[in-house]
């Protein structure tokens, strides 16, 4: 497998004096885009009032299929292209019944290039859309941009530093934690929201104890309230482990040795474990450089080096750093893990695995599938074994929170549909993972869902509901759909009409009435 066999070619190890040289031409003209910164039932309600800012409602966004624009890259058509305006609209019209203990807020955040193009899905500016449900209603709806320093500067991948810091574009996932919502991106300092109303406060740095990147994945360990994260970097230290307490105080930064800029989207933990996994995407500085030359280019300055090797590393939870392991194996990607635990000496872990990814001008690569890793840590070398778990193509994983780096049962997936020149997103599939198997609520061929987000209603594990937007294609337009959790395939709980389409986004958090 050769981890590391050709470390000297690969284009992930530049400094940052690089950086700034190409930020500095970027900024003096070379395009000025610089580089990357990182359904059924009864009515209970009708919308009452709608207010908007911006543009035009859509930019580019069909009103059926055949109105699609496909001489635009598939991210900037169809059900992913950008919404231009900002809107809030109350007493939003509900079919069907929404459980009585559901209070607080859902939100989602995504790529929504202000300027109506961006160099690829993952390089638009951090939009956000929320809903505020309480009492059985839902009372107001809101999308927002994420007001970072890229936005001010006109969106997109504006010019104006190096990446990192506040120069960000904070449009991947956001977090609620230690009365905090923050809002995260690949690369870049988080920014933080009023839940209220979804404005932007703005870079958040812990009480300045954080300089450097939070990548979009943290996880909050249920029995101590701690929140575990990571940032990634272009230059060293390439990978930093960071700890916040049940407060929101940053305790503990830990430089974690890697050997160039991958790019790294997620990691694990478990009751005593952090694990890492170390994939072939490299950063590419002269892919970094195009980007900056032609503002038009369809690129994302990252590349798939199979010669790197991929590795799985288990450190304890809290660090050492240095007393991290690693196992080597195939080549691959995961974008996302579902969870992990540990059972004796093994950490285990189910992971949305793909075979290869950026390596063939493809959408993104092949589809996911889920597969169940094992790493025995009794000998003085780790091992490893890895099982198929699902023949479906599905990614976007959610869980019962609670459950973070625990045993669990249920689990939950965005199915994915067969496409030559895009990417399809379907409906939900729930995962029994004590026996694997999996029920699916498909919601139509002319409709479309996004990551199913869980959220408790009840004291047991998945006693509760799974929610996100769904987008149908056939009218441009989108409801935020309520599934009963362990039950998906009976539909519906209720579905929220929204006053305009939302396009497909990442990663969504529940804040509780309370902390709104």
């Amino acid at each position: 497998m050769g981890h590391h066999s050709g470390v000297e070619d690969h284009a992930g190890e530049i400094d940052r004096r690089t950086l700034l040289r190409l930020g500095a031409l970027a900024t003096a003209g070379l395009g000025g885009a610089g580089i990357l910164a990182a359904c059924g039932g009864k009515s209970s309600g009708t919308a009452r009032a709608t207010v908007t800012t911006g543009g035009p409602a859509t930019v580019g966004a069909p009103t059926s299929t055949t109105a699609v624009d496909r001489s635009k890259p598939w991210w900037l058509r169809g059900d992913f292209a950008p919404v231009a305006r900002e809107t809030e609209a109350f007493d939003l019209k509900v079919d069907g019944t929404l459980p009585s203990e559901l209070a607080g807020l859902y939100v989602r955040n995504g790529s929504n290039p202000k300027p109506g193009f961006s160099p690829h899905w993952f390089l638009g500016d951090g939009m956000v859309h929320g809903v505020m449900i309480e009492g059985g209603k839902a009372s107001w709806y809101r999308n927002r941009y994420v007001h970072t320093t890229l936005l001010a500067a006109g969106g997109g991948l504006a010019a104006q530093a190096a990446p990192g810091g506040a120069a960000g574009l904070s449009n991947v996932a956001i977090v609620h934690h230690g009365g905090k919502l923050l809002t995260l991106g690949e690369i870049g300092l988080p920014y933080e929201l009023r839940a209220h109303d979804l404005s932007t406060v703005g870079p958040y740095t812990f009480a300045g104890r954080l300089s450097r990147n939070m990548t979009a994945h943290p996880k909050i360990d249920p029995a101590t309230g701690s929140m575990h994260f990571f940032g990634y970097d272009f230059t060293e230290p390439y990978l930093v482990y960071h700890v916040a307490d049940r407060a929101g105080t940053l305790v503990s930064s830990q430089p974690v040795a890697v050997k160039a800029s991958t790019m790294i989207h997620d990691f694990a933990i478990t009751e005593h474990d952090v694990v890492f996994w170390e994939m072939p995407v490299l950063f590419d500085l002269n892919l970094a450089i195009k980007m900056v030359g032609d503002p038009h280019a369809s690129v994302i300055p990252y590349v798939w080096k199979p010669n790197y090797g991929s590795r799985i590393g288990v450190m304890p939870l809290g660090g050492p750093a240095s007393a991290i392991r690693w196992v080597e194996f195939d080549p691959c990607y995961v974008f996302h893990g579902m969870n992990a635990w540990r059972e004796g000496n093994e950490v285990v872990l189910d992971v949305c695995r793909m075979p290869t990814v950026f390596s063939s001008g493809s959408v993104l690569g092949p589809p996911s599938r889920l597969h169940r890793w094992r790493v025995d840590t009794s000998g003085a070398h780790l091992t490893f074994r890895d099982e198929v778990r699902s023949d479906l193509d599905a990614d976007l994983p959610s869980i019962d929170r609670r459950y973070i780096g625990r045993a669990y049962r249920h689990g939950w997936r965005v199915e994915t549909r067969p496409a030559a020149d895009d990417l399809v997103l379907a409906g939900a599939v729930h995962i029994d993972a004590g026996s694997g198997t999996e029920t699916r609520w498909d919601p139509g061929p002319q409709t479309a869902s996004g990551e199913w987000l869980f959220v408790a209603t009840g004291p047991d594990e998945g006693e509760g509901v799974v929610m996100t937007y769904v987008f149908d294609r056939s009218t441009g337009t989108s409801a935020l759909v309520v599934l009963d959790a362990r039950d998906i395939g009976a539909g519906p709980l209720a579905t929220i009409t929204l006053p305009q389409r939302v396009p497909y986004g990442f990663h969504a958090t529940w804040v509780p009435t309370a902390e709104v």
